[in-house]
């Protein structure tokens, strides 16, 4: 993380930040457009911040064709309730979005405020240049985490 840009280190420690102070939030992903995780929080696995991309790729797009549909305006936050918690997508800009998982008993009033803010304090930064980086740090995360080559034989 080190080669990090100040702005993607700065995004980065505020998911944690969020994650680590907001009491009943477990995970947050910050997505891009295309469905890339682009900051996951410290204790999501790769695969389950790949998985809830997807999952919050889907319910943001599915969120912004209904308003669009019914001519509401753009999506702001989506939020599915389940029987052992929430999932709560909010819209950045162009497309990218936050994910938060969040317990039963949170306070959805508490979970959302803070939401708010931290897109509102963040989403300026998200531009596309800071995404084009943190894209890469994700795939060069990826790569590092595969077998040199000489164990593929």
């Amino acid at each position: 993380m080190s080669s990090l840009s100040n702005e993607a280190r700065s995004l980065t420690w505020l998911v944690n930040d969020f994650v680590a102070e907001v009491p009943g939030v477990t995970d947050a992903v910050v997505v891009s457009a295309d469905g890339l995780v682009l900051i996951a929080s410290d204790g999501l696995s790769e695969e389950r911040a790949q998985h809830l991309a997807a999952v919050a790729s889907g319910i943001n797009g599915l969120a912004e064709g209904l308003s669009s549909l019914f001519d509401m305006g753009s999506a702001k936050q989506t939020i599915v309730r389940m029987k052992k918690g929430y999932v709560i997508v909010m819209a950045i800009s162009d497309g990218s979005c936050l994910a938060t998982l969040a317990g039963p008993d949170c306070d959805m009033k508490v979970v959302g405020y803070q939401m708010t803010l931290l897109v509102e304090n963040s989403g300026h930064v998200l531009t596309p240049r800071l995404r084009q980086e943190l894209r890469n740090e994700v795939r060069h995360d990826r790569r590092s985490a595969l077998p040199p080559p000489s164990c593929w034989n």
